[in-house]
């Protein structure tokens, strides 16, 4: 065995069976032992792909997601896609590759100081020495990056502790004799001491176990006192309440139980199904200024919530979380709960007695309708070529009932948070608060993975497409029967909206009407051109059709610009 198999045996016990790499000659060891154990290994084109594949792979499994790039160039291109793993609590597992142990520090290929590149990024960082740790270095990585506040750990194996014994020998001393001079002997003794370090024999104990913070029975108390006593309660659930992918239904079940009204964001959108009494879609802003009690199950206080402004002064507050020092910002809670936000609501729905406040309800039900029926409106216009709410609609009707949407993008992906109907727990990927664009590609291939008999439809802009089309290569060779779906109005609409009515200017917010269909024929996937409303539910049919015979999918759809959004950059 060479420590390429020491690693892949590690993470096949910690449940790994996909991984997600660009080679490179510093982690060959690693892929062809993959192979070797049945491991299936998906190379990407860029090496961000592959950790945004990891993390939506710790998304929707439960299993730590796991990336692995080479040394130098390949490290640091994972970066934007670390940060983003980091601030949506996503915990994944990078392995890098590094220079020779021995040849650190000295001039090698691709030889950077990788941990204080990375370190800034991860939750964690670990540096194998010796071929003996990286099997334990493997397992702990998945714990840190599991427990407490999920995020990425990055591991780092240097190439000298992956190949075989007899080749990274051959490597250090070759085959020259022995030396004579005094000079030449001194080295080789240092040589011959760094290996035996390298390859000392030994099995380190796996420490410890994954830790989540459990509600304590004093606070779940207070906050049903708090919501039994409340007559205009709210919930929002956010993406750390399904932290536990395992756990989502009875999430579920917990939130139908407590009976609140309810407005679900980021991966939890989905959980209560397309459509539920209890859910809440529009408005927020007006319910959180009249309510009495908001529970924040998951989500931070942010620019979402308007740093706390959105939030009436005189309603009561209860924040729920793994992050503890999050529970406090912009805004002091009536009560906050460090736990894992989806096991509190479990706990909390355990109670008795709760109430039905049926007239609130029913007014915030008839403000969703209100707004329901205004962009239906707004979806019948005509917008030439395609209204692009009317196009969203129309897909929202044609996805299955096990579909998983990914989102990638800025104003057309927008507008689809109002219009799709995620269809139950975990079927919405979204890259979380840093707003990254370039997550779809590498959502998409870890959804059809995790989730091989649901439809997935990535809902692209045209500008964040950019960062992933390439990956059409990867889809058509790993056969990733992904519906990609780009809202082509030619540009970054979003930033456009506002700049050039604030600054008279639309510099470099315009795009071309690109043929972005071929581009995806190119590599040999089925492309559509969609140019003609009357064609929006034909082409759609063949899409799916062709999705599942297994060909990826690319639908280039030509949308015009409406005032859907006006006013509603974030910052």
């Amino acid at each position: 065995m060479h420590g390429g198999d020491v690693i892949v045996d590690a993470l096949v016990q910690e449940g790994v069976r996909t991984l997600f790499t660009l080679t490179g000659g510093h982690i060959a060891p690693i892929l062809t032992a993959a192979v070797d154990r049945g491991v299936e290994v998906i190379d990407v084109r860029d090496e961000a792909t592959a950790v945004f594949a990891a993390d939506a792979t710790s998304r929707l499994t439960g299993t730590p997601g796991v990336a692995v790039v080479t040394a130098g160039p390949g490290v640091t291109n994972t970066l934007t896609a670390l940060q983003n793993a980091t601030l949506a609590q996503s915990p994944l597992v990078l392995i890098g590759g590094a220079a020779a142990t021995v040849l650190q520090g000295r001039g090698a290929l691709q030889d950077i100081d990788q941990q204080a590149v990375v370190g800034p990024h991860v939750k964690a960082t670990l540096r194998v020495k010796r071929v003996r740790d990286l099997a334990a270095s493997v397992h702990r990585a998945a714990r840190i990056a599991m427990s407490d506040v999920p995020g990425p750990v990055f591991v780092e194996a240097a190439v000298d502790l992956l190949y075989p014994e007899s080749v990274v020998r051959d490597m250090y001393v070759g085959s020259g004799g022995t030396p004579t001079s005094m000079a030449g002997r001194a080295t080789e003794r240092y040589l011959q001491w760094r290996l035996s370090r390298l390859f000392a024999k030994g099995q380190p104990e796996v420490e410890g176990s994954v830790q989540i913070p459990r509600p304590s029975r004093v606070l779940v108390d207070r906050v049903d006192r708090l919501l039994k006593s409340a007559e205009r309660p709210l919930l929002i659930v956010g993406s750390g309440a399904v932290s536990v992918p395992a756990e989502s239904s009875a999430v579920a079940l917990a939130v139908e139980r407590l009976g609140v009204p309810t407005w679900l964001t980021g991966m939890a959108r989905g959980l209560l199904g397309r459509t539920h009494a209890l859910q809440m879609r529009h408005r927020r802003r007006e319910a959180l200024k009249e309510a009495d009690l908001a529970i924040l199950a998951g989500m931070p206080i942010d620019f979402r919530l308007g740093y706390g402004r959105s939030i009436g002064r005189s309603v009561k507050v209860v924040t729920v979380g793994r992050d503890e020092a999050a529970l406090t910002k912009n805004r002091r809670p009536a009560v906050a709960v460090h736990a894992d936000a989806g096991r509190f609501l479990v706990r909390l729905s355990q109670r008795d007695g709760a109430g039905t406040w049926s007239d609130w309800r029913e007014r915030l039900s008839g403000r969703d309708a209100e707004r329901e029926r205004e962009i239906a409106q707004q979806a019948a216009q005509h917008v030439d070529p395609i209204n692009p709410l009317h196009l969203l609609e129309r897909i929202d009707d044609a996805m299955a009932a096990d579909s998983v949407i990914v989102a990638d993008g800025g104003d057309f992906v927008a507008s689809a948070s109002y219009i799709l109907h995620p269809r139950g727990p975990l079927g919405w990927l979204d890259p979380g608060v840093f707003g990254t664009l370039g997550v779809g590609a590498g959502f998409s291939m870890a959804a059809q993975r995790a989730r091989p008999h649901s439809e997935v439809w990535l809902i692209w802009g045209d500008g964040a497409s950019g960062f992933g089309l390439v990956e059409f290569d990867t889809f058509v060779r790993h056969q990733v029967p992904a519906i990609a779906v780009i809202g082509n109005d030619a540009g970054w609409t979003q930033i456009a909206r506002e700049q050039i009515p604030m600054l008279g200017s639309d510099v470099g917010t315009a795009l071309a009407a690109t043929d972005y269909h071929r581009v995806a024929e190119g590599f040999g996937a089925v492309g559509f051109l969609l140019n003609d409303p009357a064609r929006i539910d034909e082409t759609l049919s063949s899409a799916k059709q062709a999705a599942s015979a297994g060909r990826p999918v690319l639908i280039n759809a030509l949308i015009g610009r409406t005032g859907f959004r006006k006013g509603s950059m974030s910052m």
